[in-house]
């Protein structure tokens, strides 16, 4: 029995069909960042959100902020109330920034939202500020009625933006450096809400 030869074009297709297959596969694999839940829940007069979510720092942003380098991370949440004879209504827009630094000095880790920044004793512990977004106020109970049921979506990003000036410019050459979860939908309505707290 013979085997014929495979022709040249055919072997070209194949291993460039396998070049696209794999680097599908490797993106798919890459993209581990991704939001696990949203609660949302009502405490005295105020609604709060809880999250969590789920993503990895890049060996190279590890390496970057061992180094001295804050970095910033921002969530973002947005709840829209439907109305049929017009555009959505949008009742809460609201962003909120975590700074994560560590002092090459002291050996120290520390994290938090605004001027406050408490110390963690490793990377680990720090990013579970970031990885379970706990009690954040984001509006009045008294905007949402009882009767009606919203749509929201959140998502969590690295914020480049507020890097320093020479790593931003090196952020757009550098893929390890982007790290942004898609936006999670949900939907919600006051009534059905966890019990205070």
């Amino acid at each position: 029995m013979r085997f014929q030869k495979a022709h040249p074009a055919g072997r070209r297709w194949f291993w460039v069909g396998l070049l696209i297959f794999m680097t599908a596969f490797a993106i798919v694999a890459a993209a581990q960042e991704r939001v696990q839940d949203v609660e949302l829940y009502t405490e005295g007069d105020d609604l709060y959100l809880e999250a969590k979510v789920d993503f990895q720092l890049s060996q190279e942003l590890q390496e970057l902020v061992t180094k001295g380098v804050p970095l910033y991370f921002t969530a973002d949440v947005e709840i829209d109330q439907e109305r049929w004879w017009w555009f959505d209504k949008t009742i809460v827009q609201k962003e909120r920034t975590w700074k994560l630094a560590f002092s090459p000095l002291t050996r120290q880790w520390r994290i938090g939202s605004g001027d406050l920044l408490r110390p963690e004793a490793s990377l680990e512990d720090a990013l579970l500020s970031l990885r379970h977004i706990r009690h954040w106020r984001i509006g009045k109970a008294d905007d949402f009625s009882p009767t009606e049921q919203y749509r929201g979506r959140f998502r969590l990003r690295l914020d480049t933006s507020l890097l320093a000036r020479p790593f931003q410019v090196d952020v757009l050459n550098r893929a390890s450096w982007s790290l942004a979860t898609p936006w999670h939908d949900f939907q919600f309505s006051i009534s059905a809400d966890a019990p205070p707290r």
